[in-house]
């Protein structure tokens, strides 16, 4: 069983191969930005509403503290649609008139 195998083609690499590198490079580059961006970011008034509701601590109520345009008011609120909250006094806040809401203790 001396048979000679067919030698195999093999062609010459005289290039650098480090398209892999430069590829996660650029997605570690892109992550950075981001990351950036989202300390820069600041959230609007539906998304805060949004997470005060999705909240783990909110079960049917949350206390908040709402800046309006004119005034300053610390109220509980039970529910909210596409344009007011629902205050358990059963008032409407226009979601409108709000320019900052934060949950209190």
């Amino acid at each position: 069983m001396d048979k000679k195998l067919p030698k195999i083609f093999a062609n010459k690499i005289n290039e650098k191969a480090g398209n892999n590198e430069t590829i996660y490079y650029s997605d570690k580059q892109e992550k950075e930005t981001k990351q950036k961006n989202n300390y820069n970011y600041k959230k609007n008034i539906n998304q805060k509403i949004n997470e005060i509701f999705n909240s783990n601590n909110y079960i049917y109520k949350a206390d908040v503290k709402i800046k309006l345009k004119n005034e300053t008011i610390k109220k509980r609120i039970v529910g909210h649609n596409t344009t007011h909250l629902i205050t358990i006094d059963n008032e409407l806040i226009p979601i409108t008139d709000i320019i900052d809401i934060e949950k209190t203790n």
